[in-house]
């Protein structure tokens, strides 16, 4: 099964090796017929501690690194060599 990969923005890098990423996702209400925003949080590893409020950031579905992370920092080519 492929692992997620989601967009969203850092809200917080004050942890050791961890950010928090809010993640927005937009869809039709199903009685309404408007859009609708929704959105949440995830805790994402960053080893290198590179990330930073305001960057956006894509990240992927891993194994349990703690109690509340389960994703991790995806590293694109343009971040990998900045």
């Amino acid at each position: 099964m492929p692992k997620r990969i989601l967009q969203g923005t850092v809200t917080s890098d004050k942890n050791e090796q961890t950010v928090t990423v809010l993640v927005e996702r937009r869809f039709k209400h199903p009685v309404l017929h408007k859009i609708v925003r929704s959105s949440k949080k995830y805790r994402a590893h960053d080893a290198e501690n590179q990330f930073k409020v305001g960057d956006t950031v894509r990240i992927i579905e891993c194994a349990p690194i703690s109690k509340t992370k389960r994703w991790t920092v995806l590293l694109d080519d343009a971040q990998a060599s900045a």
